[in-house]
């Protein structure tokens, strides 16, 4: 098995934000020195043994075998389901042990959307080893992401971006997952329901709190982390998003609101608003299609 591509982009590419810069896969057999095949990499990709700094975002996934990672004076073990995230300047080097190799897959990249996501915190130097696991939604997107670079044909660099940006919100959702609690995600699920059966009323968390069998403190902590959202918000959300299918389906703004248990009607036009941007009274299907 092997695969390697370093990859050119135009101006219109990056216009899209992101592009994808190098990809690939190999199998790292025992006894090899790593990495193999040296006059395949530029420059600055050989050093990775001993330690080099890129100028462009790189994950590695590593499905077999063994090895470790170091980076700003931590040092990873590396395990199958594996992932390593490489930051632009940040000065790191990886290898697979002498005697079991590995077997990784690896994409590179570049861009303000990932940029962005760097600045807003959502990734971060101190955090750039992950543990998701051997995952085949995680692998399918390394692969699609190869047939696109091995075909190359128009706008292929754009819709590579978007597996990119795929692969990122999948290593982070296992992240997140990976710190709850056993029972969070059915916990967080169960108030969801509860939450879109009661649509129609006002949210009362003690009493969602009590059917489920846990504090309101803890719901609420369970579902920040879980969601991003807290409780609250997620119902505000799941009433807008009712009230969107009312008001599509032309009943009057003050019929809405009612059935929906807001007793202000001007209380519910002015949260409308401010959450989607459009008052009610000029809500269309087509305004968010």
């Amino acid at each position: 098995m092997g695969f390697i591509r370093y990859l050119a982009w135009s101006e219109e590419d990056e216009r899209w934000r992101l592009v994808c810069t190098d990809a690939g896969c190999s199998e790292i057999a025992p006894g090899v020195v790593y990495p193999p095949n040296k006059e395949e990499h530029p420059g600055p990709f050989v050093s990775v043994a001993v330690g080099r700094t890129l100028n462009e975002y790189q994950l590695i996934y590593v499905t077999h075998g063994s090895g470790i990672f170091e980076t700003e004076g931590r040092r990873y073990d590396v395990r199958p389901g594996s992932a390593i995230m490489i930051f632009p300047g940040v000065k790191h080097f990886y290898r697979p042990d002498i005697d079991v190799g590995w077997t990784e897959y690896w994409v590179g990249f570049k861009g303000d959307q990932i940029d962005s996501l760097y600045r807003e915190g959502f990734l971060s130097p101190s955090r750039p080893f992950f543990s998701p696991g051997l995952r085949d939604g995680i692998l399918a997107h390394y692969k699609q992401i190869f047939d696109l670079v091995a075909g190359q044909e128009p706008l292929y660099q754009p819709k590579a971006a978007a597996l990119i940006l795929g692969l990122v919100a999948e290593l982070l959702s296992c992240e997140r997952k990976s710190v709850q609690p056993g029972h969070a995600e059915e916990l967080v699920a169960r108030a969801k329901f509860l939450m879109q059966e009661r649509v129609d009323g006002e949210i009362d968390l003690n009493a969602i709190s009590n059917e489920l069998g846990v504090s309101t403190s803890h719901l609420n902590e369970a579902f920040k982390s879980y969601t991003s959202m807290t409780p609250y918000q997620y119902f505000i959300s799941v009433k807008l998003g009712r009230a969107k299918e009312l008001l599509e389906r032309g009943l009057p703004v003050k019929q809405v609101a009612w059935d929906l248990g807001f007793q202000d009607e001007y209380y519910f036009s002015r949260l409308f608003k401010n959450k989607t941007g459009i008052s009610p009274s000029h809500w269309k299907p087509w305004d968010h299609a």
